[in-house]
């Protein structure tokens, strides 16, 4: 029988089958398992999850009568703004400190990425520890600042889309497993899977991988077998892990069951290939391309949400909390009517981060560009909602935000 219960009438023995809340900041990957730790037990009680709901029939302890009714929460969004739950986890470094080391890295990413994707196009066997080091670099630069590393992670090349959405997805991957409290183990296999991700795409063909235009329904059905490519590529490669193979050949599957290759619903697919369908997807859709603008990522993330069936709305939520509300390179307009676009995160709030302003809504005039600290101003001005940097006629808001 499952029994909701608050989260204060935990008890040791009791089996956890789901974390309930829309939003929260809970220690585990883990959806459902029994808790007999004292030391879990105190994770939980002191995390932000407030109902539980719980298997009285594997559970090896009773339970109290009360029994509450969980309330789903319709816009996830509105819900993180209205509670501020999941506030960013404190860096050791701002954005900008980071700056200058995270673009070396990407950078120097570019190389070899391009190497290990022409050798596994040209037949030769890939072998995962080469991407080790790298790998390592990208969570030691998220370990001291994940705000910079993933919002400057987005900038690439059209020309270049194939091998630093790549490094983008590998870069993602890692702050999303350290959000959601995994292993250094667990969070090293998850970038190394997110940097092989896509390595099937060089199995097809360049006139439908480089394309500059939309793909016809014949050549999508051609690229959908990238994912199957990929797990063959890394089949016959070496140290390359179960979870790597699985993200290869899973991350195009939906929770619904609609997508491919193997039309998985949620129960089936793992929490590596959960991560990946919203890391690929957020970064795919921020990305510029040869044939369309990328989306404006505050406004990408409010889409996503909005994907019924589409993502594991744990995993999806986490995502939001660990990028932000307000996303580095997001153009928001303030209470005071100003435009400004983000660029850095408050390490206590995702409703006040550090912005550019740079326009004037009210007067319709450019203004001397000036960073505004919305956490120190005590309430006189804040983000009432992202804005759709074309509506305005922005052009140049990376190098605004890349210079911030």
């Amino acid at each position: 029988m499952l029994k909701t219960i608050h989260i204060q009438e935990l008890r040791l023995g009791m089996f956890v089958q789901q974390l309930q809340g829309a939003w929260f900041d809970h220690p585990f990957w883990r959806s459902s398992f029994l808790l007999k730790d004292q030391s879990d037990l105190n994770k939980l009680l002191t995390s932000n999850v407030e109902h539980v709901l719980i298997d009285t029939e594997k559970s090896l302890v009773a339970t109290t009568e009360r029994n509450l009714t969980d309330k789903p929460v319709n816009d996830a969004m509105a819900e993180l703004r209205k509670r501020d739950i999941g506030k960013p986890r404190a860096q050791h470094l701002s954005a900008a400190e980071e700056h200058q080391t995270a673009m070396k890295l990407i950078n120097a990413s570019k190389a070899s990425v391009r190497r290990m994707f022409n050798e596994a196009r040209m037949g030769k066997a890939m072998n995962a520890e080469e991407a080790l080091p790298l790998v390592k670099d990208i969570l030691a630069s998220i370990d001291r600042s994940h705000n910079a590393i993933t919002s400057l992670v987005r900038l690439k090349g059209k020309d270049e889309y194939t091998y630093m959405h790549s490094v983008a997805v590998c870069v993602l991957m890692i702050a999303l497993a350290r959000e959601l409290g995994l292993s250094d183990e667990q969070t090293l296999q998850a970038g190394v899977a997110g940097l092989y991700h896509d390595i099937g795409k060089m199995a097809i063909p360049d006139d439908i991988l480089n394309k500059p235009a939309a793909l016809s329904e014949d050549e999508f059905i051609v690229m959908r077998k990238h994912s199957e490519f990929g797990h063959a590529i890394l089949s016959r490669s070496k140290q390359i892990d179960e979870v790597c193979l699985d993200v290869c050949l899973h991350h195009h599957e939906k929770i619904d069951g609609t997508g491919y290759p193997h039309k998985m619903n949620g129960s089936e697919i793992s929490i590596f290939a959960k991560m990946a369908a919203v890391c690929d997807v957020y970064d795919a859709l921020t990305s510029h391309r040869p044939y369309r603008a990328g989306w404006e990522p505050g406004i990408t993330l409010h889409r996503m949400t909005q994907w019924t069936g589409h993502f594991d709305a744990h995993i999806l939520n986490a995502f939001i909390k660990c990028i932000g509300i307000y996303p580095i390179g997001s153009l928001v307009k303030l209470k005071s009517g100003r435009l400004a676009v983000v660029i850095d995160q408050c390490p206590t709030s995702l409703l006040t981060p550090v912005v550019k302003v740079f326009f004037s809504t009210k007067s319709n005039m450019h203004l001397e560009p000036q960073v505004v600290y919305l956490s120190r101003i005590g309430g006189h001005d804040e983000v009432i909602g992202h804005e759709d940097p074309r509506v305005w006629g922005v052009h140049d808001l990376h190098t605004m935000w890349a210079n911030g």
